[in-house]
């Protein structure tokens, strides 16, 4: 397992998270890779498509900030708890006001934002986070935290690097050209502060795998390959799950 993997790396000291990440192949590539994200900073995704996707995310967000509870309280110490608790606040303000705006420039209906039918990625996705979070301890409740976020992180990045605007001063963001709820929704998770956490977010994890049981390790790897599983899975759905008019 991840002793293996060290023992491997030629005197290396290679991360517990990279491990995790390089066991979740092929599904990690697929997910930082995919043709949604690819559209996305493009320009080229449907707007029906787009308003789907947002739809079920902004249902999942629920339980996102529920585990994300769990994590505060599992975290060992204040200074641990504090990055996620700065983050919360994040989700449940910045990012909130974002998607209530993007649902009326995409003509969301009331009963769509608040009262949504979850398709079963969704729904497979929020029972994963629930039970890794109260049937485990922090690693496990990491396991499936980290992938979610630092997937964004990845292709967030890539996207700003490759469709953004060149003239633009700072970090790579999203060409002036796209609808505010594409750029927007990509700088959200391209911008240095939402990288750092999720470099924090990572290190919590990578310290304390290494000292975990054979049978939690083993826990923490299932739950974050299917995790990451989830994430390809919650971009094709957006695909199919938009309403025909």
């Amino acid at each position: 397992m991840y002793q293996e993997y060290v023992a491997e790396s030629d005197g290396a000291d290679p991360r517990f998270t990279d491990w995790l990440r390089e066991r979740s192949e092929p599904a990690w590539t697929a997910a930082v890779e995919h043709p949604f994200t690819d559209e996305l900073g493009a320009g080229t995704l449907p707007p029906e498509t787009y308003a789907a996707y947002l739809v079920q995310d902004y249902a999942f967000l629920d339980e996102l900030v529920g585990t994300f509870g769990y994590a505060i309280g599992q975290a060992p110490d204040v200074p641990s708890k504090r990055p996620l608790v700065e983050f919360l606040d994040t989700v449940t303000d910045e990012e909130n006001d974002y998607f209530q705006r993007s649902f009326d420039a995409l003509d969301v209906p009331e009963s769509r934002r608040r009262d949504p039918e979850l398709v079963e990625t969704t729904a497979a996705f929020a029972d994963l986070l629930g039970r890794a979070a109260r049937e485990g301890g922090y690693a496990e409740t990491l396991a499936v935290l980290v992938p979610a976020e630092w997937i964004y992180e990845e292709w967030a990045t890539a996207v700003a690097a490759e469709y953004g605007d060149p003239a633009a001063d700072g970090p790579p963001s999203a060409g002036a050209d796209l609808p505010f709820y594409y750029a927007e929704w990509i700088d959200l998770h391209a911008v240095p502060p939402f990288r750092e956490f999720v470099d924090w977010l990572r290190g919590q994890l990578d310290a304390i795998g290494p000292e975990l049981s054979l049978r939690r390790e083993t826990r923490v790897d299932r739950l974050f390959r299917r995790a990451v599983e989830l994430e390809v899975a919650f971009f094709d759905t957006a695909y199919d799950s938009a309403p025909n008019e």
